[in-house]
């Protein structure tokens, strides 16, 4: 079976506000960032699959007659998702050979692409093809590093297969599915979030497939329909955390003091809701400074907020003391406890005022790029609309067959 080659993105996540609050039933909003997974998918008749990982400088391969003997436990179920089969996932492991429950990245990407390229392609003949997947983003950051990756593979080998058509006319530079199709790569990418995570929100995968700003409430996720596009510094701490440690610790928190803090998540709810009114007046009205003030205010608030919620850290303290220094707002994103802040950059900023922003950040030992919120979710590209440095990693790092 013969495939087509193609070029697929998605970005990154960050939570603009509400991180904590969904445990609870309150709103989060997550936006897309402008940093993004590229995939580049060639079909070849090499006789064997090959997954490229240069972010982790792995390359893998397999030859097609191993993969076929797995064939029988897969289902080949690339129209409907329902559940993980588990039973495809348990041989995988011992295919792979990881038989405990510790995984490494390098692990976590192999099953992911294998159970999903298994479950696409195995109910018919499985093709031979290299998939190189390179990434802007840091993994283990809480940036959604892995859901950008599975929602470029389901994306990629569901087009292959032919699920769903291809999204690019040929005159096209950059092209998005059809809602139906989002859905589908969306499905498909859960599962993939399921087999690294365990028990995904669901948020991150929908963010890499939808793009835009995307509303979470009680397990509920609505993609908002028009976001503007922001400008923002995204800093990592690089100071490790544990999301399970950190929700864990909020629990208790409103276990002891549910009469503080209990109103602390309904005042995070209506920043929440607040922030989402005031993007929403900024896709129909002009925009103001006054609307930049108010965004200022809410980091402010959430962050303070944050920090009572136990979620903070001296990093994160140093981040926004830096940053505010020279006028400018941040917080966190994720689960705190280190990890990623965000700085909202008004239209307005001068570049001197990033660049030494940028400057004392990184002298702080953290890593610090100029990015945007609110871009669109997966796309497939032509070869000539990848960004010229992007293209050249993967064309270095692509090991290709020979035929």
């Amino acid at each position: 079976m013969q495939v087509p080659d193609l070029f697929v993105s998605a970005p990154g996540k960050a939570i603009l506000h509400g991180e904590h609050a969904v445990v609870h039933g309150k709103v989060a909003l997550a936006v897309s960032l402008n940093l993004r997974t590229y995939l580049s998918l060639k079909g070849t008749t090499a006789g064997s699959v090959c997954i490229n990982l240069p972010n982790i400088d792995t390359f893998l391969s397999w030859d097609l007659c191993e993969l076929k003997r797995l064939i029988p436990y897969s289902c080949g179920k690339t129209e409907e998702v329902k559940r993980l089969d588990a039973e495809l996932v348990r041989k995988l492991r011992e295919f792979v050979g990881v038989t405990n429950g510790n995984l490494d990245t390098c692990n976590m990407a192999t099953l992911a692409f294998l159970y999903i390229y298994l479950s696409v392609f195995g109910s018919g003949e499985l093709p031979s093809l290299t998939v190189t997947v390179w990434s802007e983003l840091p993994t283990g950051a809480g940036l959604g590093s892995s859901a950008a990756y599975s929602v470029c593979l389901s994306a990629a080998l569901l087009c292959a297969n032919g699920t769903i058509p291809a999204a690019l006319k040929e005159w096209e530079p950059a092209a998005r599915w059809c809602q139906e199709d989002l859905e589908l790569i969306n499905s498909w990418a859960f599962q993939g979030e399921m087999i690294i995570h365990g028990n995904p929100s669901g948020v991150d995968n929908a963010v890499g497939t939808w793009g835009g700003m995307l509303r979470f409430l009680a397990g509920k996720i609505i993609p908002l329909s028009r976001v503007p596009l922001l400008r923002i510094l995204l800093t990592n701490t690089k100071v490790p955390r544990s999301t399970k440690v950190l929700v864990a610790r909020v629990k208790d928190k409103i276990n002891k003091f549910p009469s503080i803090m209990n109103p602390v998540l309904d005042s995070v709810d209506a920043i929440s809701c607040n922030c989402e009114k005031v993007l929403s007046e900024m896709t129909c009205e002009p925009i103001t400074g006054e609307h930049y003030n108010i965004l200022e205010e809410l980091i402010d608030i959430n962050q303070h907020h944050l920090n009572v919620m136990g979620v903070g850290h001296t990093s994160l303290d140093t981040l926004c003391r830096v940053t505010l220094t020279k006028g400018l707002h941040s917080k966190l994103t994720g689960a705190g406890g280190g990890g990623c802040g965000i700085t909202l950059l008004r239209p307005e900023t001068e570049s001197s005022v990033v660049q030494t922003t940028v400057k004392d950040l990184k002298d702080c030992g953290f890593d610090c790029w100029e990015t945007s919120i609110g871009g669109p979710g997966v796309q497939q590209h032509s070869a000539a609309s990848v960004k010229e440095e992007v293209l050249e990693i993967l064309k270095r790092t692509f090991l290709w067959p020979t035929e």
